[in-house]
């Protein structure tokens, strides 16, 4: 029998959805609090949530990452009465099924949650999917595991893949893990970064050219394109193609042919095309610094990679893999590593994410010597001094650590001091950015579906259409 779980604080909306469930042959239960649907949701396995957002304790979007983080997570229709379009957004991001608006027609209703059981009826019916060649990719948190599931369809299918996130989350790993679990893994795969080739070199880099095709061309050379023929050109940094360039790739994908520089014919090509990039590439449309076409042709299928300080508990387990995997590279003896270590690094902002920890880490090696343990202490100083600037930084404006902020009697524990600081800071960001959510994460350096989970944790409003 399928289970549905209705997370709503409208008395008449329960009644109305629970015997809706009855008619359907469904059994459900009903929460009117995301305490109450938490106890409930873990009582048992659930096929549907139905989930509001504005609830009594807090958001809906507060619970939602709890709900699919298990290894089968249910469908979940978001059903508010807000019409709050960038909470919609979030959801679908998150990973909700579909968003219902209060009031609603039964038919409005009815229809997702009937396509939604289907469709968990079909995945659960098909065969499990061969478990991912992933050998370089380190963690299990939600949000990589959703990224991972999206590696797993790009890699069944040969449609071009933009793969975005901030500096250093790994992109090229990604990129490297939908070639090596393709149908093209036998064949090259070809990584270029677009933002190191000269613009003269560009189209030359690319498509090959012949001999005397340009002052300086004194031998045929084969372009990138050729060289990943059967296999995957994964263009890195591929906001920095200049736009001549795009047009020129722009028919290469269409074609699928190549014409190298100086060349008299067309050549036959079979790549698959996977991109990446840290920029806003809708923005740089925009501003008419990035060509339209060329954006959908690359991103038949994108994938959000999250920063490292969004992952949780998978800083821990990069680090003591890198830490072991860096004293057999210099042969070292492996070491220990402390809980205040480790509690440090999860403190910390990364704003360079995984390679800045890398890089951090083979420094706090060579600071640790032969010491079997890494403490704090073998972490350099400037880094220590950051930390201390960041957390002054959290403060409440005005306020400065030290015990004079704390007014005589309980102090508070440090939970709740972390969240009134953090609330606060969130209030002086949207000050400052205006009511731009794209002013606010350029100010905050955190993305916009960190921001969008923070907002709805404090419960502060959003931003204004732009």
């Amino acid at each position: 029998m399928t289970h549905v779980l209705i997370i709503d604080d409208d008395p008449k909306i329960c009644l109305f959805l629970t015997s809706l469930m009855e008619e359907m042959g469904h059994a459900h239960g009903a929460a009117q609090t995301i305490s109450q649907g938490r106890i409930l949701y873990q009582s048992r396995t659930w096929d549907l949530v139905l989930l509001d957002l504005e609830l009594p304790d807090g958001n809906g979007l507060d619970l939602l990452p709890e709900l699919l983080d298990v290894p089968e997570p249910p469908e979940v229709i978001i059903v508010t009465g807000t019409g709050d379009a960038r909470g919609a957004e979030l959801a679908f991001k998150y990973g909700a099924w579909d968003y219902v608006q209060k009031p609603f027609l039964l038919n409005e209703v009815t229809l997702p949650i009937t396509r939604a059981l289907e469709y968990r009826k079909e995945k659960q019916a098909s065969a499990r999917p061969v478990p991912l060649i992933r050998p370089h990719i380190l963690g299990d948190c939600p949000s990589l595991r959703k990224c991972l599931e999206e590696v797993a369809k790009a890699a069944a299918t040969d449609v071009s893949v933009l793969i975005t996130g901030e500096t250093g989350t790994g992109k090229e790993l990604f990129a490297r893990a939908i070639h090596e679990n393709s149908r093209r893994a036998g064949h090259p795969f070809i990584a270029v970064d677009c933002g190191a080739l000269p613009e003269t070199l560009v189209e030359s880099t690319l498509f090959g050219h012949e001999k005397g095709a340009f002052t300086g061309a004194g031998q045929r050379q084969e372009g990138l394109i050729a060289q990943a023929n059967n296999g995957t050109l994964m263009l890195d940094e591929v906001g920095d193609l200049p736009l001549p360039a795009q047009k020129s790739l722009l028919r290469t994908l269409q074609e699928r042919t190549v014409r190298p520089i100086g060349g008299a014919r067309e050549v036959p090509v079979n790549i698959r095309l996977v991109a990446a990039t840290h920029l806003d590439l809708d923005e740089m449309v925009d501003g008419h610094r990035f060509r339209k076409d060329f954006l959908y042709r690359i991103r038949a299928m994108e994938i959000k990679l999250p920063s490292l300080r969004e992952r949780g508990d998978d800083i821990e387990t990069i680090a003591v893999h890198k830490i072991h995997e860096l004293c057999n590279r210099y042969h070292m003896e492996h070491k220990a590593v402390s809980s205040e270590f480790i509690d440090i690094l999860r403190a910390h902002p990364w704003p360079g994410n995984i390679r800045e920890l890398i890089n951090l880490l083979e420094y706090v090696l060579a600071s640790a010597g032969t010491d079997p343990t890494i403490f704090p202490k073998h972490l350099p100083a400037d880094f220590r001094t950051a930390r201390l600037d960041f957390d002054d930084q959290a403060l409440p404006p005005g306020q400065t650590a030290d015990t004079s902020l704390f007014a005589d009697g309980d102090l508070p524990s440090l939970a709740d001091f972390r969240n009134r600081a953090e609330k606060n800071y969130l209030k002086e960001l949207l000050n400052r950015a205006g009511g731009d959510r794209k002013a606010a994460c350029r100010i905050s350096g955190i993305s916009q579906s960190r921001l969008y989970g923070l907002l709805n944790k404090h419960n502060l409003s959003g931003f204004s259409a732009s």
